[in-house]
């Protein structure tokens, strides 16, 4: 006889992102405007503050060997997982797609009109983590930093 396990409170917690060199990330990071937290860690860690859930880098090799996987051979191509800047206009999308770049990352695609609605771009970080940059209907960023969804 089974006894129901109950269900845990699900929380996203923290993003960690596996990075060739930990110190050109910080430096990218640093440089995009996220705040830095935690700076005693050195460069065996980086959490950043980013109005949400906590953005990790740690180097590629220690955290596929952390998850007991093999580090090689690193993706290439698209891995199924974008980040996403959300944004509170389409001008502020623009703004943020250039000022990437300008700190180092990849433009991937331009900004332009999505089927629903939004207005999204798209950049790659040094390691070629993929972000959006975004607005979108139902989706507003508050003073505070966070998503709010519409019902």
């Amino acid at each position: 006889m089974s006894k129901e396990v109950p269900a845990p409170v699900p929380r996203l917690t923290v993003i960690t992102l596996g990075v060739t060199d930990i110190r050109a990330s910080i430096a990218f990071y640093d440089a995009l405007g996220f705040s830095r937290r935690l700076k005693a860690t050195g460069e065996a860690v980086a959490f950043y503050d980013t109005g949400g859930p906590v953005l990790a880098l740690f180097p590629w090799d220690q955290l596929a060997a952390d998850a007991t996987l093999p580090d090689q051979p690193r993706p290439t191509t698209f891995r199924g997982v974008t980040l996403a800047w959300n944004c509170r206009t389409r001008e502020e999308v623009d703004a943020v797609l250039a000022f990437a770049v300008s700190k180092g990352a990849r433009l991937l695609k331009a900004a332009c009109e999505t089927d629903y609605g939004g207005y999204c771009g798209y950049f790659a970080d040094p390691d070629g983590h993929v972000w959006e940059a975004v607005v979108a209907p139902g989706i507003e960023v508050g003073e505070d930093r966070r998503v709010h969804l519409a019902e």
